[in-house]
């Protein structure tokens, strides 16, 4: 089902690793996962979120933040039952397990353009097959996958739907428009409204929206490391000056979190 992300052929397993009839080459790290990045599809030598911010983004989650986003990921997936699945932009990993969890009788994949976050995703779920390779070429088949999960992650559409059989679909988690708005309100003196449904704009006709549903509620920033960490794991963190950053951390506050899930579903040739 691994495609080579230099000639497109096939993948077999080979001692320590997989190589194509071409004979490209790649091997498994010591962690369990496969680069399927090659050099030359770097933009940059260590591409994709630093150690800093996947370390942040592991202690926020482990501590349960967001778990009924997960939760509910989980639950959709498994009322679609996919033979084949794959997270888009796995991060370190923490919604991946659980889906893994969710559908334990399907073939799941995972992967991520950031080498530090699938070096601690594997350590998750080792059954799944981890990956650090580019989501704009995916190094799976065509109309491999029944179900592509993105959270918080770009999406290539066009390569989603070569990915997709007809009647799967992608199961996107993103944010709505309240999501994170106090925290948003403290770091920029002008909030910019976001438009929760943008993604949809770009739509190719292959995909169809078949279901959409949002989750939200209060969550208190108690400590200052939960502050911390959730200023750390977003882009809003790395943005605002050291002051700011001090004002926001110092006092204890509530943010709203609020997601929209949509099921996309590639429709029948």
């Amino acid at each position: 089902m691994l495609i080579c992300p230099l000639c497109r052929e096939a993948l077999t397993e080979v001692d320590n690793g997989v190589a194509c009839s071409a004979g490209h080459r790649f091997d498994r790290a010591r962690q369990g996962y496969l680069n399927l990045l090659p050099v030359q599809h770097k933009k940059s030598l260590d591409p994709g979120d630093n150690a800093a911010m996947v370390e942040a983004r592991r202690l926020f989650l482990g501590a349960g933040h967001y778990a009924p986003l997960a939760g509910r990921l989980a639950e959709l997936a498994a009322e679609r039952a996919p033979g084949r699945w794959l997270d888009i932009g796995c991060g370190e990993g923490y919604y991946t397990a659980q889906l893994g969890e969710a559908l334990p009788q399907a073939d799941g994949y995972a992967l991520d353009i950031s080498r530090e976050a699938v070096k601690r995703a594997c350590k998750r779920a080792p059954q799944l097959t981890w990956m650090v390779a580019s989501m704009a070429r995916v190094p799976l088949a065509d109309t491999s996958c029944q179900l592509l999960a993105s959270v918080f992650s770009p999406i290539d559409w066009k390569e989603a739907t070569r990915l997709l059989t007809p009647g799967g679909g992608v199961l996107r988690l993103g944010p709505a428009r309240d999501h994170l708005l106090e925290l948003r309100q403290r770091l920029y003196d002008e909030v910019r409204e976001y438009v929760e449904d943008k993604h949809l704009a770009d739509l190719p006709e292959e995909l169809k929206l078949a279901h959409t549903e949002q989750l939200s509620f209060k969550l208190p920033l108690h400590t200052r490391e939960a502050r911390e960490h959730l200023l750390a794991m977003t882009p809003h963190g790395w943005r605002v000056n050291p002051e700011r950053r001090e004002r926001i951390l110092a006092e204890p506050f509530e943010v709203t979190v609020a997601v929209r899930y949509d099921w996309l579903q590639r429709q029948e040739p």
